[in-house]
């Protein structure tokens, strides 16, 4: 694809496999290449340039907030190192 995010998020060198990124809706899903399993949803919060990082629940089958007390936001490079570190997106194989 074209857009300059979904380049961006497909180069980044996640530790747990390769990712694959596809714009929907109100935002971008990732997903685990070989697996094709939801990883996570980045959704660009109003007013600067962070984006709200979800998760894909399993329980819940939807995507759910990160983080203990509500969103969890940050710029772009910030929420891939968060996908690439924190147990919650553990689909990463």
């Amino acid at each position: 694809m074209n857009d300059a995010m979904i380049q961006r998020i497909e180069r980044f060198r996640c530790r747990r496999g390769t990712l694959l990124a596809e714009q929907r809706s109100r935002g971008y899903t990732l997903y685990h290449a070989s697996s094709g399993a939801p990883v996570a949803r980045l959704r660009p919060t109003e007013g600067n340039d962070c984006f709200e990082v979800l998760y894909w629940s399993a329980w819940k089958e939807r995507w759910t907030r990160t983080g203990p007390f509500g969103r969890t936001t940050s710029p772009i490079d910030e929420a891939l190192q968060f996908i690439a570190y924190e147990d919650i997106f553990r689909a990463i194989r």
